[in-house]
């Protein structure tokens, strides 16, 4: 009998020895941590803005007539001074062909009576009448060569031509709008700011636009109007920012969520993958002592813990109070001091009180 039990003796001393590891029964895991740091975290607004460009002319012509030729269409950039629709001229060079003959004729007439009135042959009166004549032609002549001007309608300022509404052979009339030029590189972000963030905004404050995936700027400006009211209906306050648009990847209209930095602040921060939620909770393990898990034992006997070898490590649950996340970091508002090292790794596998072992750098 004595040679049969031996093996059964063996295994209960094996089991005896696996299990000195810790007084809980599970081998201690092998876990990263690190020490919290204090990182300066932005306090900000995200909202929506629609922009506008700064510059936008509405094309109208001064004088209407029949559309000959359009060489421009929609969406094409132009320069100040470019030509971009021609009305029929027809009428008004032939005005211009007789009105050139008759400034000709009447100041060549006024030229001969000077001449007769130098030598006598004429009278003084005479002279000044012809001379108003000829005033007269030239003036006529100067205003239908400014009729003429109207009829090619040039670009005022450089952009890009927006939707063209007008083809060659309508009929355009003098004032009535038929496009707009618009340019991007300058835009005006339109802010709407929850009427109850309002006491927190400043001129100059830094405002950024957002790409529609991420939290990633795609451009920025600074806040240079804020509206003194309220929109009663929307309950938001009109903030202006310029932004600038050297490449062109921004247009007039455009709606961007956008975020507006009111201040910063200096916070302990703890990455992402520190991050626990459990029930609508927010936890982090740190490393901690028996000693420290004895004053938050949880469920666990005070007696499990207090068998713990002297000097061994266990990860500790915290409840912590975070604000919002910026880049891969947190920043701590509570639950954490500066001496708490954060367990980064093997967080899913651990509870509050499970032995762990550092892992070397």
């Amino acid at each position: 009998m004595a040679k049969a039990l031996w093996p059964g003796l063996a295994a209960l001393g094996l089991l005896a020895l696996c299990g000195c590891g810790s007084s809980t029964g599970r081998p201690p895991q092998k876990v990263t941590a690190a020490p919290l740091e204090r990182e300066v975290f932005v306090q900000s607004i995200d909202t929506v803005s629609t922009l506008e460009a700064t510059d936008e002319i509405e094309l109208a012509a001064q004088a209407g007539g029949r559309i000959q030729r359009v060489l421009v269409q929609s969406g094409q950039s132009v320069e100040a001074g470019q030509l971009l629709l021609v009305l029929d001229q027809t009428q008004l060079k032939a005005d211009v062909a007789a009105l050139q003959a008759q400034s000709k004729s009447d100041q060549l007439a006024f030229e001969r009576l000077a001449g007769l009135a130098q030598e006598g042959a004429a009278t003084a009166l005479q002279r000044d009448e012809f001379e108003a004549k000829a005033i007269g032609s030239r003036q006529a002549l100067t205003a239908k060569l400014a009729d003429l001007s109207y009829k090619d309608v040039r670009a005022p300022i450089a952009g890009v031509i927006s939707d063209l509404s007008v083809k060659a052979g309508d009929v355009l009339q003098a004032g009535s709008p038929f496009s707009r030029i618009i340019r991007n590189e300058a835009l005006q972000a339109r802010i709407d700011v929850p009427a109850g963030q309002a006491n927190r905004l400043a001129s100059g404050q830094l405002v950024q636009l957002l790409d529609g995936q991420g939290q990633r700027p795609v451009a920025k400006g600074r806040v240079t109007m804020i509206d003194p009211n309220i929109n009663a209906k929307s309950q938001t306050l009109l903030a202006k920012a310029k932004i600038e648009n050297p490449q062109g990847m921004l247009r007039d209209g455009q709606r961007l969520r956008t975020r507006l930095i009111i201040g910063a602040e200096r916070h302990l921060a703890i990455p992402f993958e520190a991050v626990t939620r459990q029930f609508g909770q927010t936890f982090v393990f740190v490393v901690g002592t028996p000693a420290q898990w004895k004053k938050d034992p949880g469920k666990t006997p005070l007696a499990t813990i207090e068998r713990l070898p002297a000097g061994s490590s266990v990860a500790l649950q915290r409840s912590v109070t975070l604000g919002p996340l910026q880049g891969d970091r947190y920043p701590v508002l509570k639950g954490l001091s500066a001496t708490d090292r954060v367990i980064l790794s093997n967080g899913s596998g651990l509870r509050h009180g499970s032995p762990v072992r550092l892992k070397q750098p």
